[in-house]
């Protein structure tokens, strides 16, 4: 079992930072992949980010490619993405996920066998 806990979700203009963490608990955190998803219409979730588990290996959906960063600290037992130049196209709730079958990230969310809660992001113009 891996439990998921999300903060750092908020409000900001366009144009602002945001910095989403997942702290992770009940395996060893390195061993397994970690992603971001945010649902949209027409879609369950969305692929954002995803993030092998040595930290070593990352992939990004295109609609975020150069403004979005995601990381880990496994001594921490946390996975970050910070967000950069938001517009309000960004705004959803962000879900992190683990894989815990597999160390390296994937943008296919059936792949991923545990979720957090979500977090809010909310993008102003």
């Amino acid at each position: 079992q891996v439990q998921l806990v999300e903060s750092g979700g908020g409000s900001v203009q366009a144009g602002g930072s945001l910095r989403l963490s997942c702290a992770a608990s009940g395996r060893t955190f390195s061993s397994y992949a970690m992603g971001w998803f945010r649902p949209v219409p027409g879609k369950e979730r969305e692929f954002v980010a995803a993030i092998s588990g040595s930290g070593g290996s990352t992939r990004y959906a295109d609609s975020v490619k150069g403004r979005f960063t995601i990381s880990r600290d496994n001594a921490k037992n946390t996975a970050y993405l910070q967000m950069n130049s938001l517009n309000p196209e960004d705004t959803a709730v962000y879900y992190c996920a683990a894989r815990t079958r597999f160390g390296s990230g994937s943008p296919k969310a059936v792949s991923y066998d545990y979720w957090g809660q979500g977090t809010q992001v909310t993008v102003s113009s």
